[in-house]
């Protein structure tokens, strides 16, 4: 089987929605972790990249990924203030890019550490 590396993949087992982490995969399974938590690298590794559904769904029905996204932007725009939430534990990259999104659509921010 072949080996694949998929870097960047955001965990969201948890409220802090890391962004970093790095998945190596035998095709079937991830195999390893890099950059996830404990809690993570369990979820991760007990998740299969079998494909059993569609990569998107529209009022349970399969749809196209650009569907999806043209849907959810829709609902972003339309929406009355908006939550972004979970940017405690992600790059400041990811959180610049949350905070235009917030700007753009008149929403507002938060994480978890508000509790």
């Amino acid at each position: 089987m072949e080996l694949t590396i998929t870097k960047n993949a955001t965990c969201t087992f948890c409220g802090c929605v890391c962004d970093d982490i790095e998945l190596h995969s035998d095709g079937e399974r991830i195999t390893h972790t890099k950059a996830a938590c404990v809690l993570g690298a369990s979820w991760f590794k007990n998740h299969t990249a079998e494909h059993l559904y569609p990569d998107a769904l529209i009022d349970g029905k399969p749809a196209t990924v650009d569907e999806a996204i043209e849907l959810a932007a829709d609902i972003l725009y339309d929406a009355d203030m908006p939550l972004i939430y979970g940017l405690s534990n992600i790059t400041c990259e990811a959180q610049r890019e949350s905070v235009g999104l917030a700007e753009m659509v008149g929403g507002i921010i938060d994480s978890h550490t508000s509790l």
